[in-house]
C-alpha cells in the first residue's frame, strides 16, 4: 500500500530539516576550530616573539651587541677611541662582584679607559700572598705600579650571594662541600663573625647579609693595606681607598672612606 503524499512531504521536510540542522552545528563546529587555531598560531607567534621556540643563539647576542656598540659609540666618538689606542690612564681602580646584575662600569656610567676593574666573587680583595692569590696580586700591583691609579674603590651590593653563602657555613665545623667557593668567601669570616656579634647571631638572615654585605668591604680594604705597594702610595698620598655599596634593591649607592666606619661621604 503505498505512502501518501502528504505523509512523503513531511518526512522530506524533516529530512531536509535534519540536514539544515546537522550542516549548521558542523559550522559552528568549523567556525569554532578556525577560532581555535587562530589561537594557537597567536600563541606560536608571541612565543617564537619571545624566544621560547628558538633555541638562544649566544653568537648572534654577542654579534648583534658589538654591531649595535660599533654603530652607535664607536663610531660616534672618534677621538675617544683614537686616545684609547695609544694606552691607557685610569683614575680608578674598581674591585665589584662578579654578580651580572651589578657591572662597575654600567651603574657608574664609567667610559671605556676609566677604570682598571677587577670582578671577584662577592668583590673579595685577599691579602698580599705571592702564591696563593698571584692573580689578585697582580692586578693591584699592575693597576698601582704601572697605571697609577689614583683611587682604588672597593664596592659591595645588595643581595650578594657570596655572603650569603658565607653567613650559612654550618659553625658544627662542617663545610658547603664545594672545591673553591667556600675557601674564597673564607676571605671575608672577619666580617661574618663581626656582623654576628654586633647584632646576634639570631638576628633575621637578610638583616646580617645586608650588615656583611658593607663589613665585607671594609675587610677588603683592611687586606689592601697588606700590599706593600699600596701602603706607600697611601703614605705618599698618590693613592686614595674608599668603600662603596650599591643597593640595586632601591636604586642608592654609598662611598665611604678608609676609616673602617660606615659614614658615608655621600648617600643618593
Amino acid at each position: 500500500m503505498g505512502m501518501k503524499k502528504e505523509e512523503m512531504a513531511k518526512e522530506y521536510e524533516e529530512a531536509i530539516a535534519s540536514l539544515q540542522k546537522l550542516l549548521s552545528e558542523k559550522e559552528e563546529l568549523r567556525a569554532e576550530a578556525a577560532a581555535k587555531v587562530e589561537q594557537v598560531t597567536a600563541q606560536l607567534a608571541t612565543a617564537e616573539a619571545n624566544g621560547a621556540t628558538k633555541p638562544y643563539d649566544a653568537a648572534e647576542r654577542l654579534k648583534s651587541g658589538f654591531i649595535y656598540f660599533k654603530k652607535e659609540k664607536y663610531d660616534k666618538n672618534p677621538a675617544l677611541y683614537g686616545e684609547l689606542a695609544k694606552g691607557q690612564w685610569p683614575k680608578f681602580m674598581l674591585f665589584a662582584c662578579s654578580d651580572s646584575r651589578v657591572c662597575p662600569s654600567h651603574v657608574l656610567d664609567m667610559q671605556p679607559g676609566e677604570a682598571f676593574v677587577v670582578r671577584t666573587v662577592a668583590n673579595l680583595v685577599p691579602p698580599y700572598d705571592k702564591t696563593k692569590y698571584a692573580g689578585t696580586g697582580a692586578a693591584v700591583e699592575y693597576a698601582v705600579l704601572h697605571l697609577k691609579v689614583s683611587y682604588i674603590v672597593v664596592i659591595g651590593h645588595s643581595a650578594c650571594g657570596g655572603i650569603k653563602a658565607l653567613l650559612s657555613i654550618p659553625e658544627d665545623g662542617s663545610t658547603l662541600g664545594t672545591d673553591f667557593i667556600e675557601d674564597w668567601i673564607g676571605i671575608a669570616s672577619p666580617a661574618g663573625k663581626k656582623v654576628k656579634a654586633d647584632h646576634g647571631a639570631d638576628a633575621p638572615f637578610a638583616d646580617l647579609c645586608g650588615h656583611c654585605e658593607k663589613e665585607a668591604v671594609n675587610v677588603s680594604i683592611g687586606n689592601l693595606l697588606s700590599y706593600p705597594f699600596v701602603r706607600e702610595g697611601l703614605l705618599k698620598k698618590t693613592l686614595a681607598i674608599k668603600g662603596g655599596y650599591y643597593d640595586f634593591v632601591n636604586g642608592r649607592f654609598e662611598l665611604w672612606d678608609v676609616d673602617f666606619s660606615l659614614n658615608p661621604i655621600f648617600s643618593v
